[in-house]
C-alpha cells in the first residue's frame, strides 16, 4: 500500500497534484533535482518562492508523471 502524497507547504495536510522541481546551484550538482509536493492552493505559491531565489526548474503534473516511474 503507499502512502498519501501530502503537500509539503508548512501544515498543509491536502494531496499533491504537482511536483515542484528544483535544484540551489551554490549546494547541489547541477544534475541533482529536488521536489516539493503541491496540492492546487499552494502550486503557485511555492513555485513563485523558489523562482524569486533562481532555485526553480519547472512544475510537473503528477497525474502526468505517474505512469513514468
Amino acid at each position: 500500500m503507499n502512502a498519501p502524497i501530502i503537500c509539503s507547504a508548512k501544515g498543509c495536510t491536502s494531496s499533491g497534484a504537482y511536483a515542484v522541481i528544483w535544484n540551489n546551484p551554490k549546494i547541489h550538482d547541477p544534475e541533482r533535482e529536488k521536489t516539493w509536493i503541491a496540492c492546487e492552493e499552494h502550486r503557485e505559491w511555492l513555485a513563485h518562492f523558489l523562482d524569486r531565489r533562481g532555485f526553480l526548474r519547472r512544475v510537473d503534473n503528477l497525474a502526468d508523471t505517474a505512469g513514468s516511474e
